[in-house]
């Protein structure tokens, strides 16, 4: 980009069914190879390299919005909101591109409660920034970030990200609904994804015969963890279990030829997964302007 311009919103609109899913990019964390769990730091960098990218990687971050006829906005996550810096935060500067404005949306479906997927349901001065918005969340996950007891037994490194989910939801106190799975709106069923986080959820949304799962953070980084499905990273909050998780689902949708949306897939983050070797490799789908 060059020096002193600014980011352009990112939002790209895809049909499925009836149904239009729009992708709505936040913009990218700055990372580091420190963050790679499960792998060598010296294989983790060779993947970058052979992936054509950089060797301190940048993850992507989007959010999904859900429109169709006879049915209000849906937004699946919210951004990083003003709980990240100058390169997070985009997701309202796409959302006004769709012509879908914040008090339209009466459903939020979070995936999970870190906050570069929650931070956005504030506004400026702690508001809401989706006034209408009912929030629907996994149950495992309510009561891991805002139980009673979750601040005090946390780690004390982890406090911070407690406190955020907190008071990221805190406008909303009396509008979330815990899930545990199944169907939650019309076509849209909810898959549950735990080790990342304990009620990590994805998202499998349905109109006639065409269907998208969304799985949220079962990849971060694509140039190392479609290559080497062992590598995790620091967030999750079991190790294991999101590494089970991971090649579970890639060998389901590699199997079922699925097509899937992440959000840390590199904008626009929608394509399909195929064996390559001992991994996985990522197709992106097509994307052709509407006539």
């Amino acid at each position: 980009m060059a020096e002193g311009s600014k980011a352009l919103p990112g939002a790209l609109r895809w049909s499925l069914g009836d149904l239009t899913v729009t992708v709505l990019n936040d913009g990218y964390l700055q990372g580091s190879l420190d963050l790679v769990t499960g792998i060598p730091k010296a294989e983790a960098g060779k993947l970058q390299a052979a992936g054509f990218r950089a060797e301190a990687p940048r993850i992507t971050l989007n959010a999904f919005l859900i429109t169709g006829p006879g049915r209000k906005p849906v937004l699946i996550d919210t951004g990083m909101g003003g709980f990240g810096g100058e390169t997070l935060g985009r997701v309202p500067a796409a959302l006004a591109l769709t012509g879908v404005r914040p008090e339209e949306i009466e459903t939020i479906l979070l995936t999970h409660l870190h906050p570069d997927h929650a931070g956005g349901l504030l506004a400026d001065a702690g508001r809401a920034a989706y006034p209408n918005a009912e929030i629907l969340l996994h149950a495992d996950e309510a009561a891991h970030w805002l139980g009673d007891e979750a601040l005090t037994r946390a780690p004390e490194e982890a406090k911070p990200y407690f406190e955020g989910a907190r008071k990221a939801v805190a406008p909303y106190r009396d509008r979330i609904r815990t899930i545990r799975g199944g169907e939650v709106l019309p076509g849209v069923t909810a898959v549950p994804l735990p080790g990342h986080t304990p009620g990590h959820t994805g998202f499998r949304i349905v109109s006639g015969a065409k269907s998208l799962m969304m799985w949220t953070d079962v990849v971060h980084l694509p140039a190392i963890q479609f290559k080497q499905p062992e590598a995790g990273l620091v967030f999750d909050v079991d190790g294991d279990q999101a590494r089970a998780t991971r090649k579970r689902v890639l060998d389901e949708v590699a199997s079922e030829r699925s097509f899937v949306a992440g959000s840390h897939l590199e904008f626009p983050a929608l394509g399909f997964v195929v064996r390559d070797g001992a991994g996985y490799s990522f197709v992106p789908e097509l994307w052709v302007a509407a006539q």
